[in-house]
């Protein structure tokens, strides 16, 4: 679905009527602040550091990378549960970073999230009734009985008995919480969620049926998915493009085919050579890259290119600034790394 940008470092879609979210110069750095009484800002840990992209209407974009690099950061910044820094989110036309109020309140219905951990996200003081209803009373959509039908119907449509209504999360497993989650985001009759890891806590035998759960909502209901998520078999699954963040930039952005197919930043190379090959004649020939060192600190990140620290065909070049530009090398594929032409 993705083609060729109008220019460099903004990767987007030829059609703009296909874009529903617009990312352009994404940041989040969160203060270091110093002193008890009179504190003062020392420095700052750019959480997001510069991130660019488009989500077009109906695809799921996968981002991946590995834990600390900011990939739910991003997506938080993108709903403005996080103000950014800098940089504009467009959504339908709308920069979110410059609306607030009830004007933003009324774009949320819009946009929803599902969060990583679902014994964490759930009030366990309230009923899955409550629990899923919440936003519809919050923005006064419905009222007494058709809100309690309407709440039974969307247990029903994630695969939940409806009889569940007057429950309490502890009643329930983590796939079962976790479906509850999606009840909740589904309540408004969103256009897009973000999808923050949200099988990262289950159980594998229960990921599959919590992601092919949100495939058939999304061809059902229409829904434009960012999917943050470490699976990387998952994600070749689900995705329809994949953007591979490392210490807070994107360094590379491809349809998920030709990413797996031709991996071209030393980062994505490393990050698939450690996905297992359900054949044995094959996992046994195939080399590993290794990825020595640590990651490095976002609140002191190395200069020049992020990777320089722990990339295994750095050049020189990589030390100096700037940082390599996210380049397109062929129609849809997107790239930052001095070495790919």
């Amino acid at each position: 679905m993705s083609a060729a940008a109008p220019k460099l470092g903004n990767p987007s879609a030829q059609n703009q009527n296909d874009v529903i979210l617009k990312v352009r110069g994404l940041k989040k750095h969160f203060p270091i602040n110093s002193g008890i009484v009179f504190q003062r800002q020392v420095g700052a840990v750019r959480a997001v550091d510069d991130v660019s992209f488009d989500v077009i209407r109906g695809e799921t974009l996968g981002l991946v990378g590995e834990s600390g690099c900011g990939k739910s950061t991003t997506g938080r910044t993108i709903l403005q549960l996080y103000r950014p820094t800098a940089g504009t989110v467009e959504f339908e036309g709308r920069d979110l970073t410059s609306v607030k109020g009830e004007e933003l309140r009324a774009l949320r219905r819009e946009m929803q999230i599902i969060f990583q951990d679902p014994f964490a996200s759930l009030n366990p003081r309230m009923t899955v009734g409550s629990i899923v209803s919440e936003p519809l009373q919050i923005h006064n959509v419905k009222r007494g009985k058709e809100l309690r039908e309407y709440v039974e119907s969307l247990l029903e449509k994630v695969g939940l008995n409806p009889f569940y209504i007057n429950r309490y999360p502890h009643e329930f497993s983590g796939g079962q919480r976790q479906r509850i989650g999606i009840a909740r985001a589904l309540a408004l009759n969103p256009k897009f969620i973000v999808c923050d890891e949200p099988i990262s806590a289950l159980d594998v035998s229960i990921q599959a049926q919590v992601v092919n759960l949100l495939e058939d909502l999304q061809e059902e209901l229409g829904l434009t998915y960012l999917f943050i998520a470490h699976d990387l078999s998952m994600v070749r699954h689900i995705c329809d493009r994949v953007a591979v963040m490392y210490l807070g930039k994107i360094v590379e952005l491809a349809p998920t085919d030709e990413l797996y197919d031709n991996p071209l930043h030393p980062y994505t190379q490393a990050l698939l050579s450690a996905v297992p090959v359900p054949d044995p004649m094959v996992e046994e020939n195939r080399q590993r890259i290794l990825i020595t060192g640590d990651l490095p600190s976002p609140a002191n990140p190395p200069k020049g290119c992020n990777f320089n620290t722990r990339c295994p065909v750095r050049m020189d070049v990589c030390f100096r600034d700037p940082d390599p530009e996210l380049i397109e090398v062929s129609p849809g594929h997107w790239v930052a790394c001095h070495r790919v032409p």
